[in-house]
């Protein structure tokens, strides 16, 4: 048991490490090919965050635990939402001032409905898998064209800041990119086993280990970066690290697994965690969009029961595996 909770201890700490390592590396050498800073902060930064999620429940698919690849991929979006924004919230209000996002926030609204709909008979197949990989390429097409369109954005400004923070060389860059890619592949791999291994010992499906200590290990990057975010006053920023990390776990993290190895899903997939996922979103999408032309506005008090929404399901999960 020991073991087992030191791989995942270990797999948790280097996935985090080599995230952050990937992410600099990568975004580092979009600069040095003159890439927009939105194009940057929209499909780079939000690729890197989610390469966790995409490397954990790919080899879970892989290994045939399935369970803990939907787990990953959902409970991270329910972690970016309620723990990530509701803390980064707590810090700073969070303001939403981007057109980007205000164009993400109902897509992604979208997309959840669109995943309850293809979950809805408990599987996630590979014509499921197919059309949400589908779907991801193109808003991958979208956000290309409107990185390479739209220049003037609150969003690029901020990642043209935070980019210029971290100087490097070109090949210090390509070093980084490439020790974080594969040191998010082996750290992967070490936290799977350690995960599953803790699931069997307790009796727990790795469907809840999927959505509680692997989804938070996964989320770790989104969180790190929001956090530091919002002490900085780039709100944008850190809305944007959560809308699209959670577009790229809708669609390309459950895709990809799905797309390796069909997904059985237990009904309380759908009556429970979906369900939780959905309101989160719309919440977030009420509160974050501004209406009447005011600017959307995630205040303390809303982070706080953001916050205080994730414990409760958290605590609801850990108290349904007691009973």
């Amino acid at each position: 048991m020991l073991t087992a909770i030191g791989a995942v201890l270990l797999g948790l700490g280097l996935l985090l490490w080599s995230a952050d390592r990937f992410v600099e590396g990568a975004a580092s050498v979009a600069r040095y090919f003159h890439l927009p800073p939105l194009l940057i902060g929209m499909v780079i930064i939000g690729f890197g965050t989610s390469a966790p999620e995409m490397i954990v429940s790919a080899i879970s698919a892989m290994e045939g635990n399935p369970g803990l690849a939907i787990g990953n991929a959902y409970g991270s979006n329910i972690a970016n939402i309620a723990l990530i924004l509701g803390i980064s919230a707590m810090i700073s209000p969070l303001s939403v001032h981007s057109g980007i996002l205000k164009k993400e926030l109902p897509v992604l609204s979208s997309l959840t409905i669109l995943s309850i709909i293809l979950l809805s008979d408990l599987t996630v197949s590979h014509l499921d898998a197919a059309i949400l990989l589908g779907v991801f390429a193109l808003l991958i097409g979208w956000s290309i064209y409107q990185g390479l369109q739209q220049s003037e954005d609150s969003l690029s400004a901020e990642v043209e800041i935070e980019t210029a923070s971290h100087p490097m060389t070109i090949q210090r860059s390509f070093i980084w990119l490439i020790i974080g890619v594969v040191m998010l592949v082996v750290s992967s791999r070490i936290l799977v086993w350690g995960a599953v291994t803790l699931a069997s010992l307790f009796g727990i499906s790795d469907m809840v280990i999927g959505l509680t200590i692997v989804a938070i290990g996964t989320s770790l990057p989104e969180l790190a970066a929001s956090i530091m975010a919002a002490k900085k006053g780039e709100h944008d920023l850190a809305i944007g690290n959560v809308l699209g990390s959670n577009i790229f776990n809708t669609l390309a993290v459950v895709g990809i697994a799905a797309a390796i190895q069909p997904i059985q899903l237990e009904m309380e997939t759908l009556t429970r965690d979906m369900t939780i996922m959905g309101v989160l979103t719309l919440s977030l999408f009420i509160i974050g969009y501004g209406f009447r032309g005011r600017p959307g506005r995630i205040n303390r008090f809303e982070g706080a029961f953001l916050l205080t929404a994730y414990i409760a399901y958290t605590v609801s999960l850990l108290w349904s595996v007691v009973l």
